[in-house]
């Protein structure tokens, strides 16, 4: 979920972009800012989503508009990131060594909340939630990295195909991650790959015209707090710890 590091000195252009001004020799720092914002945001709506679980509310996650909206919000920031993420580290040289290394990253912690989620929620346990949506998805953007207006048509089709068609042969488990699904499944986080991994592919299209502008448009994100900053370089270790302290935290505070 972190945006590639930048090489020092000038970012080579890929071969089907124009060039464009240097590039920052480590990090976007509005790129870091927007994914520390979606991060607060995520943990205000788990802390709330934890709220409920423990009977101390009973805000309705599922069908309330506000939530709803909430969340679709906070995983399509995570997942636009992404794919601004991938066109970053084409264009800074990384080897395709570090996006498989970088995605086996990823797929692991989705295997381990998958296992945390059973043994928490074993009825509803995550199955294919954002960490497993952002692997996937990864795998599929990865040969439009350098084409901005494939991904980009790609990524609306994936999105409106996910939101206007839906079979009930996609109901079982398995085939319930790619999205066509008739009713939402009981999980805890549901991503599927219809519509979500366009978000990402979106998100190619929009890091090409980001780096074209060399970021100005989001100049002003660049004044926010450090420490927002440096929650979005962090934000994958920050992803897999905040639940556990969330939970465990209100545990203890609710027994007492």
């Amino acid at each position: 979920m972190s945006a590639a590091r930048i090489r020092r000195g000038r970012v080579a252009p890929s071969a089907s972009a124009p060039a464009v001004a240097p590039m920052p020799t480590t990090r976007v720092a509005a790129i870091d800012g927007v994914r520390g914002i979606a991060i607060l945001a995520m943990i205000a709506y788990h802390f709330s989503y934890d709220l409920r679980f423990y009977r101390v509310v009973a805000w309705n996650f599922e069908h309330d508009p506000f939530w709803l909206v909430t969340r679709t919000l906070i995983a399509g920031t995570f997942l636009l990131v992404a794919g601004i993420g991938l066109v970053l580290a084409d264009r800074a040289g990384a080897p395709a060594a570090h996006f498989w290394k970088r995605v086996g990253v990823i797929a692991a912690c989705a295997v381990a909340v998958s296992v945390g989620s059973y043994l928490v929620f074993p009825r509803t346990f995550i199955y294919f939630g954002i960490l497993h949506c952002i692997a996937v998805a990864s795998i599929l953007a990865y040969p439009l990295v350098r084409h901005p207006w494939p991904a980009l048509g790609a990524g609306i089709a994936i999105i409106v195909a996910g939101l206007s068609y839906s079979d009930p042969s996609f109901n079982d488990r398995l085939m319930s991650m790619l999205g066509f699904m008739t009713f939402k499944p009981p999980t805890e986080d549901y991503v599927p790959i219809f519509p979500w991994a366009g978000a990402m592919l979106v998100g190619v299209a929009l890091g090409h015209a980001l780096v074209r502008t060399a970021f100005r448009p989001l100049a002003p994100l660049e004044r926010l707090p450090r420490w927002i900053g440096a929650m979005g370089r962090h934000s994958l270790v920050i992803y897999m710890v905040h639940q556990p302290v969330l939970l465990g935290a209100l545990w203890l505070a609710l027994r007492r």
